[in-house]
């Protein structure tokens, strides 16, 4: 074999040694989670009966979750710069595991709102955590789909917890516990025990991968330090310190992207039940089963589209075109919505768009950002975005109040993805 042959041969194993260790373990966190923020969606099928809670308070407390996550985003991730993933990650999980489970004690709109709120303060530092962590492992060049490959843990949540949080709430007086009790109890117990796995299983940084070959475990830490010193795909403009990476206009338009793209993930995913249920007289369980599709869709497009962004080099057009997608997919929402199976269909189609948009979006960051900049950037990228998981959930809950259905906030929703799509292509002329 030649030099070359034999470089390349070493990349490609050390790539695929660095993603079997680590891209299904954190899948796994991630769906862990993501269910146990959005699983609320599934009980307000009944909490919101019982308690009495109306749409705008279920909105409203729905996205409570993101007033501690937006506020806590930095200082947890700078946190974890310094202390390292393992330990951060690990301890982060084992509590926000607990505070999902007492998501049961819920006794009405107080306490509903109290405990959203810790639980977002508390899972703010995952998931800034670990896409700072991936730039630790993967070249800028690679990012894209690592990033994606992570990310499916969205889609695929919703094929985990849509059938089991319907089968949850079959157990409805079981122990003198209301079905979305159970949801609570028993969902959040994964949380906990996976904690404990990541405090050991997770390796801080490369140079200390002793799960990797010595001359793979070289290759890897010099290619990173070339990526970090050269800037990666934005050589120009790299940013290294925390002052320029909170100062960077670029990374305060990319907040706003990230908001609009997130509105359609939480103003879909924290409603999706109810919207599929609508007027129909479906049980839960088949609820759940129908929630699957736009999962199952989405999963898929999103690798798929991550890799051709990676394959291409390109990343503003492959956040654009499925967002516009995705807008589509909200006006088709709000034509079929009395329809359960075309509805579904429709929503397939949102999902798919701002899904996909997401591997490529944290692709831009990552390149241009590094150090304690990285830290501090995509934090604040991240906290900026998930203010739009404060605001879409309640703005779906105010319109349909105030109309009585949901098509009006769909078609909001589709507004602000066909926004989002238009920023993406601005973004291509931003200074570099």
């Amino acid at each position: 074999m030649t030099d070359a042959s034999t470089a390349a041969a070493l990349e490609a194993a050390t790539l695929r040694r660095v993603t079997r260790r680590l891209i299904p373990f954190m899948f796994v966190l991630y769906i862990a989670n993501y269910l146990d923020r959005v699983n609320v969606s599934f009980a307000a099928l009944h909490m919101n009966r019982d308690l009495g809670f109306s749409g705008a308070a279920y909105g409203l407390g729905a996205g409570m979750f993101f007033l501690g996550y937006c506020l806590f985003q930095v200082p947890s991730n700078l946190v974890l710069a310094r202390v390292g993933a393992r330990r951060w990650i690990g301890s982060l999980m084992i509590v926000w595991g607990t505070i999902a489970s007492a998501m049961m004690l819920v006794r009405g709109v107080a306490s509903f709102y109290t405990l959203r709120a810790l639980l977002g303060v508390v899972e703010a530092g995952f998931f800034p955590g670990m896409i700072l962590y991936l730039t630790y492992w993967f070249p800028a060049v690679e990012r894209a789909r690592a990033v994606a490959s992570f990310m499916t843990a969205i889609p695929v949540s919703g094929v985990v917890g849509g059938p089991l949080s319907g089968a949850l709430l079959g157990l409805n007086g079981v122990a003198g516990l209301a079905g979305w009790q159970w949801l609570f109890l028993l969902e959040g117990l994964p949380s906990v025990l996976l904690g404990a796995a990541a405090l050991w299983y997770l390796t801080d940084r490369p140079a200390d991968a002793r799960w990797l070959p010595a001359e793979g475990r070289a290759w890897l830490v010099e290619r990173l330090r070339r990526d970090q010193s050269s800037g990666g795909e934005e050589a120009g403009r790299t940013r290294a310190s925390l002052r320029q990476g909170l100062q960077d206009g670029v990374v305060w338009r990319l907040g706003l992207l990230y908001f609009l793209i997130i509105a359609g993930l939480y103003g879909q995913g924290l409603w999706l039940p109810q919207i599929i249920k609508g007027s129909s007289q479906l049980s839960d369980l088949t609820v759940g089963l129908l929630s699957v599709a736009p999962a199952l869709v989405a999963a898929v497009a999103m690798v798929a589209w991550g890799a051709r962004s990676d394959r291409t080099g390109e990343r503003h057009l492959h956040v654009a075109a499925p967002l516009a997608a995705g807008a589509v997919g909200f006006l088709a929402t709000a034509v079929t919505r009395d329809v359960p199976l075309l509805a579904t269909a429709a929503l397939s189609l949102s999902a798919v768009g701002f899904t996909s948009a997401l591997g490529p979006f944290w692709a831009l960051p990552t390149a241009f950002l590094r150090g304690t900049a990285a830290a501090g950037g995509i934090a604040l990228i991240n906290a900026l975005g998930n203010v739009a998981g404060l605001a879409s959930p309640y703005l779906v809950g105010l319109v349909k109040d105030a109309t009585g259905g949901y098509a009006g906030a769909l078609i909001v929703l589709a507004l602000l993805m066909l926004a989002g799509a238009t920023l993406a292509l601005a973004l291509r002329r931003a200074p570099r």
